[in-house]
């Protein structure tokens, strides 16, 4: 047995601790607080042997079955304030598909959340690198993936009051528990939508490849910047390759790009994983890259809401071809950057054909800046 186990047989208040930091964490007080040396002990000091992954975040370990416990780096110059972003956005949220968090540890300059256990790793470790990885993706498996992220993401935006914007929906956030059952995870970048405001602006953030255009260049987080990212791992899932993969062929490089050029020529099959076995059903596969492009058009207006994905994945609602779009792509940073200036140039000129000269301070909120937006993992 875990030596983390006994911790959830008894119920656990949050801990009285004089540290002048726990003033940062006002609104956390009904989260269950661990210490330090409890963490310690769980992960054999955190011991490379059980660690099981590290992102922009920190390092993540694991206590042996229960637990994994994802440690603040010290370095993160960003890191302190997602902590706190994730830990308040997922709090009180609980779905089948989403991360359970167990509780916190805020001791001296320690930041841990302390998450459940999954034992496949997530998607990007597991489908699409297979190297590190022999678990087998059978059609059937990848169908309920694409169905439960797809729920994941629909109930974060439509039952969850103020609704939650994830914000970096990719494959490695992506985690798979032992039934394979797929849980969103890392909230570090979520924002939260209040019911009555469209989008909030705010700095871009997230991963290059999965980004929404728009979202990427005008800062503007709406909830189908989210359904853009999903779109890019639904097609991701059925190809078994990532979306961005630079040693191809020029042409051959961004997936997205290349399911629009098979779409129009009518032979969309030939992007599903070769791999696939006997329990392929080829119209069904086709009809989830489908709905992936929909969720990757240029324009938000386009893309439908996530409870409508679920509903078309399901086979409950038709997949309106029609109005199937070509999707927008950001292919690397020096596109990004380029597109953004044009932006924020003609963004500029608008403004002073409208109003007085504009200050320095009001000139420079026009630029985007990009210090938090990652290459793939």
């Amino acid at each position: 047995m875990s030596c983390f186990s006994h911790l959830f047989k008894r119920k656990r208040g949050p801990q009285q601790q004089d540290d002048p930091s726990d003033n940062y964490f006002t609104g956390s007080e009904n989260i269950t607080r661990f210490s330090y040396r409890e963490l310690v002990r769980a992960t054999s000091n955190f011991d490379q042997g059980n660690k099981i992954g590290e992102g922009g975040y920190g390092p993540v370990y694991k206590d042996g079955t229960l637990i994994a416990v994802k440690v603040l780096s010290l370095h993160s110059r960003q890191g302190a304030k997602e902590f706190l972003n994730e830990l308040l956005a997922i709090s009180d949220v609980t779905h089948e598909n989403l991360v359970k968090l167990y509780g916190c540890c805020v001791e001296g300059n320690h930041r841990i959340l302390v998450y459940n256990y999954l034992e496949n790793n997530s998607l990007a470790h597991t489908l699409l690198d297979s190297r590190h990885s022999n678990i087998q993706f059978n059609w059937r498996t990848r169908v309920n993936i694409c169905i439960g992220v797809a729920q994941g993401l629909a109930f974060l935006h439509g039952s969850v009051s103020p609704h939650i914007v994830h914000r970096d929906i990719k494959a490695s956030n992506i985690l798979l528990d032992k039934d394979m059952t797929p849980k969103i995870s890392d909230f570090g970048l979520a924002k939260l939508l209040p019911p009555d405001v469209s989008h909030v602006s705010t700095r871009v953030a997230g991963t290059l490849g999965y980004l929404a255009p728009e979202y990427a260049i005008r800062g503007h987080v709406t909830r189908k910047a989210d359904v853009y990212s999903y779109g890019v791992l639904l097609i991701e899932i059925v190809s078994g390759r990532c979306n961005t993969d630079t040693k191809l062929p020029y042409d051959d490089q961004i997936l997205l790009e290349k399911t629009w050029r098979y779409y129009g020529r009518g032979n969309l099959e030939k992007i599903i994983d070769s791999s696939l076995g006997d329990d392929l059903d080829v119209d069904e596969a086709c009809r989830f890259l489908k709905i992936g492009l929909l969720c990757t058009q240029d324009g938000t207006k386009r893309r439908p809401g996530m409870s409508a994905v679920v509903a078309m994945l399901r086979g409950e609602a038709d997949v309106d071809t029609e109005t199937i779009s070509k999707p927008d792509v950001i292919r690397d940073f020096g596109d990004l950057k380029l597109r953004s200036r044009a932006t924020s140039s003609t963004l500029l000129t608008s403004i002073m054909a409208r109003s007085s000269p504009l200050s320095s301070e009001e000139t420079t909120r026009t630029s985007i800046t990009f210090t938090e937006i990652s290459e793939r993992d």
